[in-house]
């Protein structure tokens, strides 16, 4: 069974950073690409950063220059670097696994997500 479980959310201070993990177990993680989506409340989910088999990254325009997307296939986990934390990334973060980097499909897998808040 296909499993993926994200760490490494918590409650942080605008201007802050947090690393982010996503384990993935029941696949062979190299043949798949890797991605990170998020959902606020009252918002759709919509990508963040996204990572190939090979290792190539795209990211969406509100995370360039501030979060790093990247994977260690030795121990199948893809990282997520969040850097200069603004009011409009808090979210629940999940964890994608599937053929693409840029989107996801009905056959991709999820984890159940780990929640980013701001202090205040």
């Amino acid at each position: 069974q296909v499993q993926l479980v994200e760490s490494g959310g918590g409650l942080v201070q605008a201007g802050g950073s947090l690393k982010l993990s996503c384990v993935a177990s029941g696949i062979t993680f190299s043949f798949y690409a890797a991605g990170w989506y998020r959902q606020g409340p009252g918002k759709q989910r919509e990508m963040v950063a996204g990572i190939s088999r090979d290792g190539r990254t795209n990211y969406a325009d509100s995370a360039k220059g501030r979060f790093t997307i990247s994977r260690d296939n030795a121990i199948n986990t893809v990282y997520l670097q969040t850097n200069s934390l603004k009011p409009e990334d808090p979210a629940t973060y999940h964890c994608n696994v599937g053929t693409t980097s840029d989107t996801y499909s009905p056959e991709d897998y999820w984890g159940p997500g780990t929640q980013v808040t701001l202090s205040s």
